[in-house]
């Protein structure tokens, strides 16, 4: 690959998508319309949002040597992800997430990780061959935690940003390691996690975001979903407000932000360019059904902004 990379270490999942006039209650069986399988995982994602902006991506991680996982690697690479330092693990089936989704394009997601879960410090020495050259390294929190942080030091020890969407949500994340981080993307649930009080408009983002500045990160990114998004950096904060669509499914839209984002960042957008790129991904991936298969072209996300006269943020290609 001649111009620079982006990295995605993360999950690679078989998506099990339910659809259902409303999501059950413990104890409650409904009778669902729809069922499909597609590929997924936070981390897959990523990549493929990535890749559908036409910038290199290559994604690391691990899938069961099952039909899922020849399945998963066959559509990773149809996007134009770069698979060869996927390994296919003979110990474990392919990680699968069950997702129900009702008619109000709410959803629950239970993950199964399977090879996920073994992704170790072996999966980071693949990894850090690909980080001279590389743009930015995009985290997430569907495989052990140990090694995302090693993941992370590795990036930050060879001049890489670092990009951690910290999710599925959790509490009690290393302090060492926020301080690897260069943009952490939580979404409203994600950032009360961390932090302990409930973020819910720009001012508790704002509350949010200094405490996860304290802590060592560089910037903060709040994902309010449909009111907007909310920006600390070392040099100012700012919100922008969210793109008005017609929701479908809102699963993949907090991965279809982060992949435009990184690839705004990438070719070298501002910060504020780069969240109205990820906001407009986001924002067209919750128009379609499905996880992969709603992330966006490149075309389409600058048809997106032209039309909302939003084109000042257009890549350099």
């Amino acid at each position: 690959m001649n111009s620079p990379s982006i990295i995605v270490f993360g999950s690679i999942n078989m998506d099990l998508v339910a659809r259902t006039p409303s999501l059950p209650v413990p104890g409650e069986t409904l009778l669902g319309y729809s069922f499909a399988t597609a590929p997924g995982g936070k981390g897959a994602n990523q990549a493929v949002a990535v890749a559908r902006l036409n910038v290199p991506t290559i994604m690391i991680g691990r899938v069961g040597s099952d039909s899922f996982g020849q399945e998963l690697l066959s559509s990773l690479r149809s996007t134009g992800v770069h698979t060869e330092d996927v390994l296919a693990d003979e110990s474990h089936h392919s990680g699968v997430a069950i997702i129900a989704v009702d008619d109000r394009s709410e959803n629950y997601i239970i993950v199964i990780p399977g090879a996920n879960g073994t992704v170790s410090a072996v999966d980071v020495d693949r990894l850090s061959q690909h980080l001279p050259g590389a743009t930015a390294l995009l985290l997430q929190l569907e495989i052990p935690l140990p090694a995302v942080v090693a993941a992370a030091q590795a990036a930050r020890n060879a001049g890489v940003k670092v990009i951690l969407d910290p999710a599925p949500a959790q509490a009690d994340l290393p302090i060492d390691l926020y301080a690897l981080i260069s943009i952490i993307t939580p979404n409203a649930i994600e950032a009360a996690q961390l932090v302990g009080f409930p973020v819910h408009d720009a001012d508790t983002a704002a509350q949010a975001a200094t405490i996860l500045q304290q802590r060592g990160v560089a910037t903060v990114v709040i994902k309010l979903g449909a009111t907007g998004v909310f920006c600390a950096t070392p040099e100012e904060s700012f919100f922008i407000p969210a793109f008005k669509v017609e929701a479908v499914d809102t699963v993949a839209a907090g991965d279809a932000f982060n992949g435009g984002l990184a690839a705004a960042l990438a070719e070298g957008l501002s910060i504020r360019e780069a969240i109205v790129w990820g906001a407009a991904t986001g924002a067209l991936s919750a128009t379609k059904a499905g996880a992969q298969s709603s992330l966006p072209d490149r075309a389409t996300v600058e048809a997106f902004l032209k039309e909302r006269d939003r084109s000042v943020s257009v890549f350099s290609h």
